[in-house]
């Protein structure tokens, strides 16, 4: 059965972007949040072009490894460029969630404007048996709100951007996390969290 879960870049105090994100910003100035990605000499085999230290990649293919659909928010989607019409991850279909037309939306992208439920239910539908990823903090937090999350995967980065977007948005209740896993590695600790029901 397939898992829900989230990984994320995101800064100490919290941010998965820096000031002034956008459609034609990127993430603002929270670019440093993924120089982990380029800055180690173990190729990623999921991301053509990601160098990775040894310990990342472990753990950024094992998870790249493990998607079959993404679920994105509209502003990840806007901010990303409409990921050129494709998908954040090279082999996963992205399902986009939005209350509100997305014009730009492709043949290889899904849009549904009825809820997380609906977009999570697209996503499994599409992942082949795989899992489904959530990217963005508004879809996280929605998913959160309606049970759906099996699993968190901060990669946490020691930086403060002090502004941003933050990643975890308000939530009806508290949410128990358990820590299954904590990699450090060089510019980045990786916290692998299950969510306790």
């Amino acid at each position: 059965m397939s898992k829900v879960f989230s990984a994320h870049a995101v800064s100490v105090d919290g941010y998965i972007t820096g000031r002034d994100s956008g459609p034609g910003r990127g993430l603002g100035d929270g670019g440093v949040l993924f120089d982990w990605y380029f800055t180690g000499d173990t190729p990623s085999e999921a991301f053509g072009g990601f160098a990775l230290s040894a310990p990342s990649a472990r753990v950024f293919d094992a998870l790249a490894g493990r998607v079959g659909a993404v679920v994105t928010g509209r502003n990840t989607y806007e901010d990303a460029g409409h990921f050129g019409g494709g998908s954040p991850h090279p082999t996963a279909p992205a399902v986009i969630l939005s209350h509100r037309p997305a014009p730009a939306i492709t043949a290889a992208q899904t849009l549904v404007t009825t809820g997380i439920e609906d977009a999570v239910a697209a996503a499994k539908e599409v992942a082949g048996g795989k899992d489904v990823g959530l990217m963005g903090g508004g879809v996280l937090a929605s998913a959160l709100a309606a049970g759906l999350v099996d699993e968190v995967v901060l990669h946490q980065v020691p930086v403060l951007l002090g502004g941003g977007r933050p990643f975890f948005r308000s939530l009806p209740g508290h949410v128990r996390l358990r820590l299954v896993e904590a990699v450090p590695a060089p510019g980045v600790t990786h916290l692998h969290y299950e969510i306790e029901r």
